[in-house]
């Protein structure tokens, strides 16, 4: 298949690291660089801004067969609709944070339910296996992670422990492959932030509510 990809370089290293052993990967930065020969000959399109950009969706009708996969981490389709009229093309929602998009099950979400079936075939050809989750913001896989990256970060603010032990702790103890502070540096701290203040203001659950440490650590970055 040929694999139309836009995004940051970091989301297309991904997407290659991925799918590029048995796919053509076509990438571009934004909409106003896809050449017309990429666009017309592309069988499948993850674009990482559509949830951010709605109006993206605009552009992808000129091909009302295309089947799009964009990020909905930090977003759900209740809110996408609320800024885009439904769409011709099928779209799905995938996690595509970093460090989420090169593994085994690619965690995915539905607009309508009758999409099921053409998802699973769609991912066949991709030579992948999915899973579907519920369609929330902050879907299964980050919200779990950001959570307990906030939770790390007031373990420390309190002086309970070193962030090395606390790493080193969580992949002795749950044999995950970062700790929770090795995660966050992965993924960015932009995003566990933007993640996790997205998630709060849609549950208003006191264990999403942002650590001051974070918050600071943010700050200090965007600056």
């Amino acid at each position: 298949m040929k694999i139309l990809v836009v995004g940051d370089p970091k989301n297309q290293e991904e997407i290659t690291a991925k799918f590029g052993d048995k796919h053509q990967i076509i990438s571009f930065d934004d909409l106003t660089e896809i050449t017309k020969e990429a666009f017309f000959e592309a069988d499948v399109v993850f674009d990482f801004f559509v949830a951010e950009e709605p109006e993206a969706l605009d552009f992808y009708e000129q091909r009302p067969d295309l089947t799009i996969f964009t990020n909905m981490a930090k977003s759900c389709f209740g809110n996408l609709e609320i800024y885009q009229n439904q769409t011709q093309n099928t779209v799905y929602g995938f996690n595509g944070l970093p460090t989420f998009i090169n593994r085994s099950v690619l965690e995915c979400t539905l607009q309508y339910e009758k999409g099921k079936e053409k998802l699973k075939l769609i991912c066949g050809k991709l030579g992948t296996d999915f899973e579907i989750v519920e369609d929330r913001v902050g879907m299964v896989t980050p919200r779990i992670i950001c959570m307990i990256i906030n939770e790390a970060y007031y373990t420390v603010q309190e002086g309970t422990a070193e962030r090395e032990d606390i790493d080193l702790g969580m992949k002795l103890g749950t044999n995950y492959p970062f700790g929770p502070f090795e995660w966050c540096e992965k993924i960015g701290i932009e995003n566990v932030y933007e993640l996790l203040d997205f998630v709060y203001d849609d549950t208003k659950e006191e264990r999403y509510k942002i650590c001051p440490r974070l918050k600071k650590e943010y700050l200090a970055v965007i600056e």
